[in-house]
């Protein structure tokens, strides 16, 4: 009987054992490789944040860092509005070189507060 060469190569496992060797291989230098470098730029980043620096938190509140407290941060997010964070929640520092800032620019185009006694006034209309 006559094999042909298709089925004499086919019966290699070679090839098919280097396969199943390079997808280990690629998995790390696609998966596990990129994300441990994001994991180290992170870190990095909350260890030289520092009080005053202007942050982004994760859940995207900005405001200013005034003090830490152990793996705790707190956060100014307005005129005497503090909140406390976990340091991990920092994603990012706002670059205020490059102009962004997360206070808006006044420019006295503020929109008019509504007072409760605006909205509840008791004008009697009805004369019995």
């Amino acid at each position: 009987m006559h094999l042909s060469p298709v089925l004499a190569e086919s019966s290699n496992p070679l090839p098919s054992l280097i396969i199943f060797m390079l997808i280990p291989v690629a998995m790390y230098f696609l998966l596990i490789r990129p994300q441990k470098k994001r994991q180290r730029e992170a870190v990095a980043l909350q260890n030289a944040i520092e009080i005053g620096d202007e942050v982004m938190t994760t859940s995207g509140m900005y405001g200013f860092v005034t003090g830490f407290e152990g793996d705790l941060a707190w956060l100014e997010i307005d005129d005497n509005v503090q909140v406390r964070i976990a340091r991990q929640a920092i994603q990012r520092k706002v670059d205020t070189s490059k102009g962004e800032s997360a206070v808006p620019a006044d420019d006295g185009t503020k929109a008019k507060q509504t007072k409760i006694d605006d909205v509840f006034t008791t004008t009697d209309t009805t004369n019995d």
